[in-house]
């Protein structure tokens, strides 16, 4: 099963418009979500969450036409955890219990002292990074077979992004699992996705397997004057130096010196591109 079907979502507000979204994320997978600032990519978490209401389209969360359904399979942490800032790690427990009825008090337990998370310190008073473990602890912690995730990353150091990362691996193992992730952090994308889709002004580029993306695309490597030679270049840069260029492989003549394009640089030249 599919664990999201997303076919034409669009959405307008001032001068921004999410333009006819479509993409399906299989059971059992992570998806990254790239686009620069503005692209889009929290709108489109917001209306799969019904946070925002969407002006046409439509989106089935775990087979099920809309979230509301099957909350409880839906873990979700967002830019800004949304905890009462008087309440400390055990009281969140607590009311979580009551919310979930599949809460894992004893798996909320372990994550709190995986993370390091101080019990008794307010919410209020938790640093960036503390605030995005909690969110991810709560989220982890009740039986959940989706999770949404935007920026959820930001706040932590090297060391804590790994840490994360790691865990999601680990929650994928299971197929009936899925991951949707937003991040700036694009490397870290890179690490534990299987899918890619690009966000460019609410407008997706494209949406594609991250092997074959990797192996779609090169940047070439030649002389200003034998780029005009080559078809299907994406963008083209020219420096004093030499000159350098995103294009599909099997667009490029043998004998021409390419290399391997990483997501981040692919993001990033796709959107001058389009620019």
């Amino acid at each position: 099963m599919n664990a999201l079907e997303i076919k034409d979502l669009t959405k307008s507000f001032g001068e921004f418009k999410l333009d006819g979204l479509s993409l399906t994320l299989p059971g059992g997978c992570v998806m990254g979500l790239i686009g620069e600032n503005g692209a889009g990519k929290t709108t489109v978490i917001k209306l799969i969450l019904e946070i925002l209401h969407r002006d046409g389209g439509s989106v089935r969360v775990l087979g099920s036409d809309g979230v509301s359904d099957v909350k409880e399979d839906v873990g979700v942490v967002l830019d800004e955890v949304g905890i009462p800032d008087g309440l400390n790690v055990r009281q969140v427990g607590k009311i979580m219990a009551l919310t979930f009825k599949n809460w894992d008090a004893a798996g909320y337990d372990r994550m709190v002292k995986r993370f390091e998370l101080p019990e008794k310190k307010p919410f209020k008073d938790f640093s960036k990074g503390m605030r995005m473990k909690l969110g991810f602890a709560v989220a982890l912690s009740h039986g959940a077979r989706l999770l949404l995730l935007d920026e959820a990353t930001g706040g932590l150091d090297p060391v804590a992004r790994d840490e994360v990362l790691e865990l999601l691996r680990d929650f994928v193992c299971d197929d009936r699992h899925s991951v949707l992730i937003s991040s700036h952090i694009v490397s870290d994308l890179e690490k534990v996705c299987d899918y890619i889709a690009f966000l460019h002004r609410g407008r997706l580029t494209l949406c594609e397997e991250k092997d074959r993306l990797l192996e779609e695309y090169c940047v070439v490597h030649a002389p200003a004057g034998e780029l005009k030679k080559i078809g299907g270049l994406i963008h083209k840069k020219i420096t004093p130096y030499g000159a350098e260029a995103l294009a599909r492989r099997e667009s490029v003549p043998s004998g021409v010196n390419v290399s391997p394009v990483s997501i981040e640089e692919l993001f990033v030249l796709m959107a001058k591109g389009e620019n």
